[in-house]
């Protein structure tokens, strides 16, 4: 169990990921409300900057729970992701018995005596002392419970998510020289994926799939509001109505939710009270990451403007 007893209902989920800055969509809430019910992890896909991470650190913050993150890359392996061994300390060990080489085998008359007493040394050099975790061995240690983030499994191999499949399906992991270790609290899992390449369906069997993707306008209004204070709801509205048709353009890479809120940011910090054409033209590399996608966009700005301003006054 967590260190708090999951949510009784899907609006509780609502208002405990809103309360650590947290718009859900009441998808995004069912999935979380579910997830913890069920004690199965989510694997959230959608484009980057929808919120995918940010899901799991309100998740964390509103639970009361340390969050570990397991970012993914390619050529992650076990050292990286499980445990390594502190070989420092094994060195240190090493040379501290060659030391008390004499003292250590004092009494031992025979040779088997002698290779009895090495023996024993030799399971304390292959002890948990000298284990160093890493984040999956880590969200399994916790005594209290942790939200596990591996985040971007997409970029990982192929042969990462076989090391994930024992840890998702029984939250246990085999380390040879210890044994098995099982979790001591089942840990909340959140999985990240961009979409750089297809999982696999032993993986996604034992997930709860949760898409999120571009939020409607009511709802991106409602997050720029959270997450940027002092921002008039005529500005707000306006932002919203111009990203979302820049949105509709054939663009390299679409304007995220985190761009949104940058962008609101920027245009908060620089005083405007409602978009024109200058300032947006002056900003829109805030809005979008390629010159290409810029010049794409610059010949639509009055238009996407004059658009974006009837809606901040009749919306």
């Amino acid at each position: 169990m967590n260190t708090q007893l999951p949510a009784d209902s899907i609006e509780a989920v609502t208002r405990g990921l809103a309360s650590a800055g947290y718009i859900a969509s009441k998808q995004i809430a069912t999935a979380v409300y579910l997830a913890e019910k069920i004690e199965k992890p989510i694997l959230v896909e959608g484009p980057a900057g929808v919120g995918k991470t940010e899901l799991a650190k309100a998740l964390a913050a509103w639970r009361g729970m340390k969050m570990i993150r397991m970012q993914c890359y390619e050529g992650l392996d076990e050292a990286k992701a499980l445990y390594e061994w502190k070989y420092a300390k094994q060195l240190l060990y090493t040379q501290i018995l060659k030391d008390k080489l004499g003292e250590v085998l004092g009494g031992a008359d025979t040779l088997a005596a002698a290779l009895g007493k090495l023996h024993d040394f030799g399971d304390v050099f292959f002890s948990k002392e000298f284990v160093e975790p890493r984040p999956l061995l880590q969200a399994l240690e916790q005594a209290n419970g942790c939200v596990l983030l591996v985040d971007e499994i997409d970029k990982s191999d192929a042969e990462f998510e076989s090391l994930l499949l024992e840890i998702l399906s029984d939250y246990q992991v085999s380390i040879p020289e210890l044994g098995t270790v099982t979790a001591i609290v089942k840990p909340t899992v959140i999985l990240t994926s961009n979409g750089e390449r297809d999982l696999s369906d032993a993986l996604k069997r034992r997930c709860l799939h949760l898409h999120i993707g571009f939020p409607e306008q009511k709802l991106e209004e409602r997050i720029v509001e959270s997450r940027v204070p002092g921002i008039s709801a005529t500005l707000r509205k306006q932002i919203v109505g111009f990203i979302n048709q820049v949105r509709a353009l054939d663009l390299k890479k679409l304007p995220s939710v985190s761009e949104t809120i940058d962008w609101a940011r920027v245009l908060v910090l620089l005083q405007s009270s409602e978009l024109d054409h200058e300032t947006v033209k002056d900003t829109l590399n805030v809005l979008l990451k390629y010159e290409a996608d810029i010049e794409t966009t610059i010949p639509q700005v009055s238009s996407f403007v004059a658009k974006s301003g009837r809606q901040g006054v009749f919306g």
